[in-house]
């Protein structure tokens, strides 16, 4: 307590700029009378839409190109598709924060509702809305590019060759913990006021991580990290593959964003630890 009374002090920060906002209520029904909650369930729709849009057309593209081609360095290569993922991510997260809070992924919606930044009502209708954007971008990629689409397996996640299903899992898992995590540290509302003094950009960190991420984990998986990226996939593909390892692309990022949220809110915000010490102090308990 002392401590963070010291560095409150130095930094001119009162103590009201390290209380956390109250969590949200599990059931929030008026949420359903308000403009503002369609207006962010239609900019997570939109905003998914065009994730997949980019990134699926950059994944089909780079096949087309490379097809027949003997130069290893033809196209976009994987770096470029991990790019175009992350790049997506920063904008498009860059543009919905003010308004949605900037998901655009069912497993991000899912770590902030077990943290309690969102209510379940919320939370399912964001990841509704996610899914059904998902299936519309992808869908815009086979009408436009319907021979393309076809061949080249429409930038469906499937588990790759030579790869186990635990590895494939844990792949997904690992991946969505760095990415939950960044979200939580990124938009930790004690760090913004601790560090308020250095220009810090939310989106820019968590599109550099769905950029690593995909580095390590396309080789394997092709990274879903996503639910609804994969969902919408399979979906215009309807492949048998695409549908057999579909789990994989749902348990693995919701176990791994479960695990990032109490990670962060549990060990590094020490919140068992603090509601403990409340019950304790509590002489009415």
């Amino acid at each position: 307590m002392a401590k963070d009374t010291e560095v409150a002090e130095a930094g001119s920060f009162s103590a009201k700029d390290y209380q956390d906002p109250p969590p949200a209520p599990l059931i929030d029904a008026e949420e359903l009378t308000k403009w503002s909650f369609y207006r962010a369930l239609i900019a997570e729709f939109i905003a998914t839409m065009l994730f997949l849009y980019i990134t699926v057309l950059t994944v089909i593209g780079y096949k087309s190109q490379i097809d027949g081609n003997a130069d290893p360095c033809g196209g976009v290569g994987i770096l470029g598709i991990a790019w175009a993922f992350g790049g997506m991510i920063f904008v498009l997260v860059y543009c919905t924060a003010g308004i949605s809070g900037g998901h655009i992924n069912p497993a991000v919606t899912f770590g902030l509702f077990l943290a309690r930044k969102v209510s379940l009502i919320r939370a399912v209708m964001y990841m509704v809305a996610q899914c059904a954007g998902a299936i519309c971008g992808v869908g815009l990629v086979k009408a436009f590019q319907k021979s393309y689409y076809t061949k080249y397996n429409g930038g469906a996640n499937v588990l790759a060759d030579g790869y186990s299903t635990g590895t494939g899992l844990g792949a997904e898992i690992i991946g969505t913990f760095v990415l939950v995590y960044t979200v939580f540290s990124a938009t930790d509302p004690k760090r913004s006021a601790r560090d308020s003094h250095v220009p810090v950009l939310a989106p820019l960190p968590i599109g550099f991580a769905v950029f690593m991420v995909h580095l390590a984990t396309i080789p394997i998986t092709g990274t879903g990290i996503n639910p609804a990226r994969s969902f919408g996939a399979a979906v215009i593909y309807n492949n048998k593959k695409a549908w057999h390892d579909q789990w994989i692309f749902w348990a693995g990022p919701f176990i791994g964003a479960a695990i990032a949220a109490f990670y962060h809110q549990f060990i590094l915000r020490a919140g068992a630890i603090k509601a403990l010490g409340s019950f304790r102090s509590n002489p009415n308990v």
